[in-house]
């Protein structure tokens, strides 16, 4: 149960990987795979973590296997929180930057097209905020993927 079969180096070599490939591969999806997750999409993450669990731990089923290897991605995800915090370059190739989506009453469908929005998405941020299309001033995709909707005054 506390014997370990590979070494920790090993362990944490894995765990830098795995955790740089998912971090390419989340923020390549996009936004909204992020933000606001449907049951197709949680469904997804569920079989990606199961996926990739047999490379993260190289066959190791020791305590001492699993504590390291969660210790190492808590500090990776630490790490990857401080370097941002204090440049905003890091920050916006992390986390990425707003989008504007729509402006005075028309959205960019060309924007939303990019970034896999649809019409009901668009539409519920827009009830959500209790506003109508002709009332819109500004909407915006967050980092977080979702939508800030600027009502004119």
């Amino acid at each position: 149960m506390f014997e370990m079969q590979i070494s920790p180096w090993e362990l944490l070599a894995r765990a830098a990987l795995i955790y740089g490939a998912l971090l390419v591969m989340v923020r390549v999806s996009g936004k909204r795979t992020v933000g606001q997750f449907t049951p197709f999409d949680l469904l997804v993450v569920m079989l990606l973590s199961e996926s990739v669990s047999n490379g993260l731990s190289g066959g190791e089923n020791s305590v001492v296997g699993a504590w390291i290897l969660a210790a190492a991605l808590i500090a990776m995800n630490s790490t990857l929180a401080f370097l941002g915090s204090r440049s905003k370059r890091f920050e916006h190739w992390i986390e990425g930057s707003p989008v504007l989506v729509g402006r005075d009453g028309r959205w960019f469908n060309d924007v939303l097209r990019r970034h896999r929005l649809s019409g009901a998405d668009v539409e519920k941020a827009l009830r959500e905020c209790d506003c109508s299309l002709a009332d819109m001033k500004m909407a915006v995709l967050e980092s977080d993927g979702s939508i800030s909707i600027v009502k004119k005054t």
